[in-house]
């Protein structure tokens, strides 16, 4: 990895600063919002932005109905690409299979719903106009 990345495990980094430089949040101030909305949870408590990650740390991430466990393998001070950033942690098989089966179950979901429901297309848009005399 580059030079920025730790590899000496008695080095920290805040848990705000490492959840950015992981790709988990696209700003520092959302993973902080995150943090303080209690989303986060490391080592299976409730913590501060502030808090300092080490490796070998567990992470329970929540984002929208997502939610993941993960394990800090590295640490780093910057923001890299994609590839890199996936290096950071590794995700728990259990937390694989409970994504799996919640993205599953939300693809059925949808197909269960009727079409026509929800917001009006273009079209039902136009028909409600002429049928209400808007022009």
């Amino acid at each position: 990895m580059a030079k920025n990345t730790l590899e000496d495990s008695s080095k920290k980094v805040r848990l705000d600063k490492w959840l950015w430089a992981a790709r988990f949040f696209k700003t520092r101030s959302l993973s902080q919002d995150a943090i303080s909305g209690n989303k986060i949870r490391l080592n299976g408590q409730t913590v501060k932005p502030a808090k300092e990650v080490r490796i070998g740390d567990e992470l329970t991430i929540r984002t929208g109905f997502v939610e993941r466990t993960v394990k800090v393998q590295t640490l780093s001070l910057q923001r890299r690409s994609a590839a890199e950033a996936a290096l950071l942690y590794e995700e728990t098989l259990e937390s694989i299979e409970q994504r799996q089966k919640a993205s599953e179950l939300h693809r059925q979901e949808a197909g269960l719903r009727s079409s026509g429901s929800g917001r009006p297309t273009k079209k039902n848009r136009r028909q409600i106009h002429r049928f209400i005399g808007k022009s």
